[in-house]
């Protein structure tokens, strides 16, 4: 799942680009939005925006407020949503969190943490043609149930009895004395990289009994706690799938070229990982 936040003042069109953005994306895939609110809105939000995000070709919406939720079960962050949203959608267009590391489009001189895909004083100041090419070269959003999802997608998986997966995190500590990690940071060979990656997926989708797999490794900033990388593999046997994950994540490790930066609450220090 690609995703786009759209950072910027209230009055500068915020709205009325993502529901260009819409129009556009959802001729591509399945479209969804989430929108920071500044209060909690009536249920019925018709005529709001999130209405607008839907009449113009988004599946499914969310509004957030910062403090009250105003649907029934578990609160709700932007975190949390996107997580849930990757398995089933291709792109997720985010209005209002500038603090959030996603790709960003900035209106108006506003500050964010993401990566910076386009800017201007208001909406209108925006190619959206340009923009969306932009977008389609960053790193997808991946989580562990968007890779599941996709492997069950096989041809195969009316043959498959097993799915095993890997997930690599940071940890905050090695040894109870040592010096508490704050983040990561990856970054990759361009091009090199995902071709690496590519061939590994190969050739474990070519051992026997292997019906498909997956593999991701996140680059940028990750926080002490959070999820770096993902194996999946779907298999007609758990041995199989066992051992191709062991395999897969061992491969990765070695061959793959990773920069990797370990922020401590102490130092910050650069180590090359193949």
């Amino acid at each position: 799942m690609y995703v786009l936040g759209i950072a910027g003042p209230s009055d500068l069109g915020k709205t009325t680009l993502t529901e260009q953005l819409c129009r556009c994306l959802a001729d591509r895939g399945r479209v969804a939005t989430v929108k920071r609110m500044t209060h909690a809105p009536a249920i019925d939000t018709a005529g709001k925006d999130t209405a607008r995000h839907r009449a113009a070709g988004a599946a499914t919406t969310y509004g957030i407020a910062a403090e009250t939720w105003f649907a029934t079960g578990q609160q709700r962050d932007l975190s949390g949503t996107l997580a849930d949203l990757a398995p089933e959608y291709d792109y997720a267009v985010v209005e209002g969190y500038s603090e959030a590391r996603i790709p960003t489009v900035a209106l108006g001189g506003r500050d964010h943490a993401g990566e910076r895909l386009a800017v201007g004083s208001d909406a209108g100041d925006i190619d959206i043609g340009s923009l969306v090419e932009r977008l389609h070269e960053t790193e997808p959003y991946e989580t562990l149930g968007s890779l599941v999802a996709r492997v069950k997608r096989s041809d195969d998986s009316d043959r498959a009895g097993a799915i095993a997966t890997f997930t690599g995190r940071v940890r905050e500590h090695d040894d109870p004395d040592d010096a508490a990690t704050e983040c990561l940071e990856f970054e990759k060979y361009e091009g090199v990289a995902d071709e690496t990656m590519a061939g590994i997926r190969e050739d474990l989708c070519a051992r026997d009994g292997v019906f498909e797999a997956a593999l991701h490794h996140r680059t940028g900033v990750v926080e002490a706690g959070e999820d770096i990388v993902f194996v999946v593999i779907l298999a007609g046997h758990r041995r199989e799938a066992f051992r191709a994950v062991e395999d897969g994540i061992d491969r990765l490790k070695q061959e793959v070229p990773l920069f990797k930066k370990e922020v401590t609450v102490e130092d910050a220090v650069w180590a090359h990982e193949r």
